[in-house]
């Protein structure tokens, strides 16, 4: 999910917003928005395992995050938007450019080893890994009963999907470990932009520090990790635009715009939609198996995210990621 950098309080919005813009639940439009952004990072998820054919996956990052900064070159033109406070947020920036850069080697590589279906519901249990740290870490986080209980459900999610013997056998153990440790990588995003300076960015200053940092360190790390070009073709040069232009830039501006317009846990709500498409677009688009103990993992991962995310006087939210 460029994943992007996050605002976790969406009180300072970024976007020039009147308060006849904000409202207070979510309406029909902004859930048909949700709705329509999650099915594109469910679709993503598709796209990155079938671009990984053409392109080797650190080196589809990179070109992703090159494109993407391109993208956002071109969106602050047009809109004759400034991007302020760069300097002072130097080694933040770093900071979450750095791990924007580890989280997508991760998740690249995981999509590379094992099935679309297995690595969303690894990854997409961020939340629950998000919600344990900040129990211990951030002031006015403790954990209430029902997100406890949310926590629970979401983790025996997680290992029930680890060990279903169906999903399994097309999957891969090293695939699982990089899928759980891209979402600690997302965690650590969301944990960077809470407590460090890079909070004080504009969307799109917390963009150019992840697409720019990650750009150099991906291109810089793919000779690590294989060839650069495998059988590249028309349908993953596609895959590639699709990702830099839909995901990586826009996708992300266009989430933080609902985040300005509808209360945080609202928005967050819809987190779970991600997971359980992209398990069903893996069944239904690259034919992986899909028994009923994969569901039942998959339902009770979506249940605990939206007990994790329920409303609450100040909580911390789930940032979306465009991966």
């Amino acid at each position: 999910m460029v994943r992007p950098g996050f605002r976790l309080d969406p009180g300072r919005a970024w976007v020039s917003l009147t308060d006849m813009d904000r409202k207070d639940a979510i309406d029909l439009a902004g859930a048909t928005g949700l709705v329509v952004f999650a099915t594109m990072l469910a679709f993503n998820q598709v796209v990155i395992k079938v671009t990984n054919a053409g392109f080797g996956p650190v080196f589809a990052a990179g070109l992703r995050s090159a494109l993407a900064l391109g993208v956002l070159g071109i969106w602050l033109l047009v809109r004759r938007r400034r991007l302020e406070g760069i300097g002072r947020t130097f080694w933040s920036g770093l900071l979450l450019g750095g791990l924007f850069t580890v989280e997508f080697i991760f998740l690249f590589i995981a999509l590379d080893l094992t099935t679309v279906s297995r690595v969303s519901i690894l990854f997409y249990s961020m939340p629950v890994w998000l919600a344990v740290i900040a129990h211990f870490a951030l002031p006015g986080e403790t954990l209430s009963w029902r997100r406890t209980l949310g926590l629970a459900l979401a983790m025996a999610g997680v290992i029930w999907a680890l060990f279903d013997p169906e999903s399994r056998l097309a999957g891969s153990l090293m695939g699982d470990i990089l899928a759980l440790l891209a979402a600690f990588a997302w965690a650590g995003i969301a944990l960077t932009v809470r407590l460090t300076r890079v909070s004080e960015l504009s969307p799109e200053g917390q963009l150019f520090w992840q697409l720019s940092v990650s750009t150099v360190g991906l291109l810089a790390a793919a000779p690590l990790f294989g060839e650069f070009l495998r059988d590249p073709a028309a349908i993953h040069v596609a895959g590639l635009a699709f990702q830099a232009i839909f995901v990586a830039s826009l996708g992300f501006l266009f989430w933080l715009r609902l985040m300005a317009i509808y209360p945080a846990s609202d928005v967050a709500a819809f987190s779970f939609l991600s997971p359980v498409l992209a398990v069903g677009m893996g069944w239904l688009l690259l034919d992986e198996p899909v028994g009923p103990g994969f569901l039942g993992a998959m339902c009770l991962v979506a249940v605990g995210i939206v007990l994790i995310n329920g409303r609450r006087k100040r909580a911390v939210q789930v940032p979306q990621n465009v991966a």
